[in-house]
């Protein structure tokens, strides 16, 4: 009798461990609150739905344009000063601000938007804990590439030279990126810092780091470079000391911040484990971002050697990066998928699409109806300026589908799709966008126009794909495999 007590206890602790194994971390639809709970319940959309929707996707995004101008700024900053110590000083920073975007920045970035997919459905399926876990997973790999990427920055001047590029150039690009070696491994973990508040909607602390960082990074510029006559060292200098600061004050943040008490619970074992995790997620993720920067770093130095006056006013383009819309479509769906409501991922999306069209018909509308007045910005030359004012239609057609692209690819982000998102990028870009760039232009001589055209064509093309697979994406089925993905992260 005991015997089959005993037994029978046996197989229900078996059943009930096999049963806490496969019981999913979410319940879809159900245990569901607030706005969610409520599109969740009508499975049907109606105009509080959709005003509630936009104010949350635009408390996000105001404060998100903020930050990623501020960030953007920095190396910004730091050329600008070099500017003011000659031709030879300027070129060769911008050249080596170019290389290091190219071979470290962008990939830094582009893996620590693995966190957007990891923190944003682990926030909405409420695993804070996990947040804390994927951030060190994250600070622990970024670490690790900061030390490639460091041996290949030391090696700029000669890889230069390897190219056939000025030797002069190539001497004084060797310092200014060995200088700015030290700035690699803060901007990798300011990337994790930005993203794990970021997905918790946590926006304030990101605009007032940021904020104080740019006056600090402004005031130590001058002081390194004509205080203590460092030149061109001290610009890149400037940029590590300035990204140290900001980790700092965000590490403090999240350290003693009560909105962090749930999501940061101090260093652990759990952080340093199934790193392989973050890395299947990580790597696709910088790729998908590297691809994207480096073609533009493509058109950029040709459109330098060959329409010095267009790439001038390309800078006013590239600023209009729409990166905070694309951040808060990723922030918004990864969070909705997290939490197990399909329908109001769905919705965030829609919106999203919305607020970007609306956007990029406004601002490009008056960029058209400005077009005459905008080349002014560079020069007084009037042919200069009627040239600008002739390829403008084509600039705007360009600026609008970058946006387009960017917000979709914010949403893949959301969704997890960097690998297929890798993929899109690579036919679009190289096998499409740029063999039309070089036709239009040298083919059927239509300079610039053909150049931009050739843009138009690969970001057209990429937002055409990532648009059909978001159409035709099942929600639900998204919602499951948010749900595995949260599970996984939890097995070491």
């Amino acid at each position: 009798m005991r015997q089959n007590l005993r037994s029978s206890d046996r197989d229900m602790e078996e059943e009930d461990s096999k049963a806490s194994l496969d019981a999913p971390l979410i319940r879809i639809h159900e245990d569901v609150e607030g706005h969610g709970a409520a599109i969740l319940t009508r499975k049907c959309l109606d105009k509080a739905d959709m005003i509630t929707e936009i104010q949350n996707q635009m408390s996000l995004a105001g404060p998100l344009v903020v930050v990623s101008f501020l960030q953007y700024s920095l190396q910004m900053i730091s050329v600008m000063f070099v500017g003011h110590l000659g031709e030879l000083s300027l070129a060769s920073a911008s050249m080596a601000t170019s290389f290091a975007g190219v071979t470290g920045f962008s990939f830094m970035l582009g893996m620590g938007c693995a966190l957007e997919t990891l923190c944003g459905q682990a926030y909405g399926a409420k695993q804070y804990h996990m947040l804390g876990v994927h951030l060190q997973r994250a600070m622990l790999v970024l670490t690790c590439t900061s030390i490639p990427i460091s041996f290949l920055w030391s090696c700029t001047g000669k890889i230069f030279i390897f190219f056939k590029q000025d030797e002069q150039i190539s001497i004084y690009s060797q310092k200014y990126a060995l200088c700015l070696i030290p700035s690699i491994l803060p901007f990798g973990l300011l990337q994790c810092q930005l993203r794990f508040l970021q997905t918790q909607n946590i926006v304030l602390p990101l605009v007032l780091s940021t904020w104080i960082t740019s006056l600090i990074h402004v005031l130590t510029c001058w002081t390194l470079i004509f205080r203590f006559e460092f030149g061109i060292e001290g610009a890149a200098l400037s940029s590590g000391i300035s990204y140290w600061i900001n980790v700092l004050i965000l590490a403090i943040y999240i350290k003693f911040s009560a909105t962090c008490q749930l999501t940061w619970k101090g260093f652990s074992k759990e952080g340093r484990e199934n790193t392989l995790h973050f890395l299947k997620l990580g790597i696709p993720s910088a790729l998908m971002q590297s691809q994207t920067r480096n073609i533009n770093d493509v058109y950029q130095t040709w459109t330098l050697f060959t329409y010095p006056h267009l790439h001038k006013f390309s800078d006013i383009c590239d600023f209009l990066s729409w990166l905070s819309v694309s951040l808060t479509s990723s922030t918004r769906v990864s969070n909705e998928l997290g939490a197990g409501r399909p329908h109001a991922a769905k919705l965030a999306v829609q919106i999203v699409i919305f607020l970007a069209v609306l956007e990029g018909l406004s601002v490009n509308l008056i960029l058209f109806a400005l077009r005459g007045v905008w080349g002014y910005l560079y020069t007084t030359e009037g042919e200069v300026v009627r040239y600008l004012a002739s390829v403008m239609p084509v600039l705007v057609v360009s600026n609008f589908m970058d946006g387009m692209q960017a917000v979709l690819s914010g949403t893949a982000r959301g969704c997890g799709w960097q690998k297929i998102c890798a993929f899109i990028n690579l036919g679009a870009y190289y096998l499409v966008g740029l063999p039309s760039a070089i036709i239009l232009t040298f083919v059927f001589h239509l300079g610039g126009k053909g150049l931009w055209a050739g843009i138009i064509c690969g970001s057209a093309l990429q937002a055409t794909i990532l648009l059909i697979i978001t159409l035709r994406t099942n929600w639900e089925h998204e919602v499951k495999k948010a749900r595995n993905q949260i599970f996984e992260s939890n097995i070491k």
